[in-house]
């Protein structure tokens, strides 16, 4: 069986920026097992398999700026005896272009095909635009 790879997109709720989003996860890390990143989602993906060779894509205000390689999927407990899927995150936050995407509930499948270029290394440290002008620039295709 030929196992394609696939993306998940999921909205980062309440983070204003890529760093909010490092800055909650290393304030966190003490709470994961072995200090890894995890996201905790009510659904588990049909694509597993598939989703192991992906990469989580965080939408930030509207717009997709960065991603995260998905290590494992496991199954946790927040103790209302509801099963739900924890997304075991390598700690590496890369950024990407920014790509506009509107509001969703939960997370989505993204295709290879659709996912936005991870920015070069050496644009990774730049300051990075407002959530506004980046969604702008996206949707005119210049950034």
């Amino acid at each position: 069986m030929l196992c394609r790879m696939i993306h998940l997109l999921k909205l980062c709720v309440g983070a204003d920026s890529v760093e909010d989003l490092i800055d909650w996860q290393h304030s966190q890390r003490p709470h994961w097992p072995e200090g890894r990143a995890i996201h905790v989602t009510r659904m588990w993906p049909k694509r597993e398999a598939e989703v192991l060779e992906g990469s989580l894509y965080w939408v930030i205000k509207g717009v997709i700026l960065c991603r995260q390689r998905i290590l494992d999927l496991q199954q946790v407990n927040l103790g209302d005896g509801i099963p739900r899927c924890a997304l075991v995150l390598d700690q590496e936050v890369i950024r990407t272009e920014a790509a506009p995407r509107r509001p969703f509930q939960g997370w989505r499948y993204l295709d290879p095909k659709e996912a936005p270029r991870d920015l070069p290394k050496g644009r990774a440290k730049d300051d990075p635009l407002p959530p506004k002008l980046a969604q702008a620039l996206a949707e005119l295709g210049l950034h």
